[in-house]
């Protein structure tokens, strides 16, 4: 498969003039941008593609290499939709944004000039952490837990004040015999 260098290049003028228009603060220059970036990409796709070929329908006798892909073609259908409705939302977003204010250009905002402003050191963030962040109690804890464990009587046990060890051992017998 061999790509069209001309194609390839166009893809790449319209992916930099597109991002170029995305950063603009007009609303306007926002939707050619996007609509630059969409064409960008289906232009992309469209090379992606390879050259022309056969229609993809079987018919013996044909080598396959001679057929031309359909999922590229695709894409670009299903790209197109999408490209369609962004630009809808876009538009109906400039819309209204022309009858709330009458302008195209998204203002700065007070807000963001005071978080602007304010120190990049951020006391959740940028605190001191202690090394060990685990719940786990550390191997010695849990050995020394589970020798008091062991060293209390067990409550399920009605009078009987016999030692885990031999209760342990009591059971081990009783096994034996069955």
């Amino acid at each position: 498969m061999t790509a069209n260098l001309t194609l390839l290049i166009l893809a790449g003028l319209l992916f930099a003039t597109g991002i170029y228009l995305l950063l603009e603060r007009s609303l306007t220059r926002v939707l050619l941008g996007l609509m630059l970036l969409t064409n960008g990409a289906n232009v992309l796709l469209l090379a992606s593609g390879g050259s022309a070929g056969l229609a993809p329908f079987f018919s013996k006798g044909t080598d396959p290499a001679e057929y031309n892909d359909p999922l590229p073609q695709a894409l670009i259908l299903t790209s197109i939709v999408i490209s369609f409705a962004v630009t809808a939302f876009m538009l109906a977003l400039i819309y209204r944004t022309w009858q709330l204010g009458r302008l195209d250009v998204v203002p700065d905002d007070i807000e963001d000039r005071r978080v602007a402003a304010q120190s990049s050191w951020d006391a959740e963030d940028d605190a001191d952490v202690p090394e060990d962040l685990s719940e786990f109690v550390s191997p010695e804890e849990a050995a020394a837990a589970d020798q008091a464990a062991l060293a209390t009587p067990d409550p399920r046990r009605h009078g009987d004040d016999a030692e885990p060890a031999q209760v342990h051992s009591a059971m081990r017998k009783e096994g034996e015999r069955e």
